[in-house]
């Protein structure tokens, strides 16, 4: 089984009814695992990374598992359908934190297709131009992963290293990081966000280490993250 993600560029009114759009059109193709994460009215909330000015936010993510890469044409052509630009890439996909793992979040109680009830940040993230991929991937997986889990109120978390892009003209990206947080709050206030408990010494501490820590594998110049809702449509067995 391999995953593939798709990511989505346009403006926020393009995303209006995007899950109704593909969610069964993607479904009748019948993959193993679809997940729809989209820049909806329910998220409308403001990234703690801002979209630069004059460019077009990415709105939305589809991921697929097939039982190969190379049976995706028809998920694809259904994808291209939407009008957007759209850029695929092959992935390997790790459930660092899922629901109920921590306690910022109860386990997992709503259906397939349902609308995840946390608030998602969908970050497109790229490696710093000294590091090689090998030191990229240990910065971020053995000290990133783990110290973002212990300052920061994250309900789930799903690291995607990208493998290679799968369409054409797709942009470099080397992960795409998907983090659930339990309301619009715990993103948009920085107490909340780097858990200072309402000690100003201590939030600071946090966002300072958490700075040290992305600035020494990430490319945050290029790093691009939009709010979302999340719709885990058909849950692939690895993740049940």
């Amino acid at each position: 089984m391999e995953k593939l993600m798709y990511v989505l560029w346009g403006d926020r009114a393009d995303a209006v009814g995007l899950v109704g759009r593909l969610g069964p059109t993607l479904s009748a193709l019948d993959p193993l695992g679809l997940t729809i994460d989209v820049a909806d009215a329910d998220a409308d909330v403001a990234s703690p990374v801002p979209t630069p000015e004059g460019e077009d936010p990415h709105i939305a993510v589809v991921s697929l598992w097939l039982t190969a890469h190379d049976r995706r044409v028809p998920f694809e052509e259904a994808i291209a359908a939407t009008g957007l630009r759209v850029a695929g890439y092959l992935v390997s996909g790790a459930v660092y934190t899922d629901y109920g793992d921590n306690a910022w979040s109860p386990a997992r109680s709503w259906s397939d297709g349902e609308r995840s009830p946390a608030i998602l940040t969908v970050c497109l993230i790229h490696r710093r131009a000294d590091l090689d991929a090998s030191e990229f991937l240990t910065r971020w997986h053995s000290v990133q992963s783990p110290v973002s889990a212990e300052i920061q109120p994250r309900a789930r978390y799903v690291r995607n290293e990208v493998i290679r892009a799968l369409t054409p003209d797709a942009p470099e990206v080397d992960g795409i990081v998907e983090e659930a947080w339990p309301s619009a709050e715990h993103i948009t206030d920085p107490d909340r966000f780097f858990l200072g408990g309402g000690d100003p010494e201590r939030m600071n501490a946090n966002i300072a280490r958490m700075i040290d820590s992305v600035s020494a594998f990430m490319d945050l110049d290029r790093m691009r993250n939009v709010c979302m809702s999340e719709y885990l449509i058909r849950t692939p067995l690895r993740e049940r």
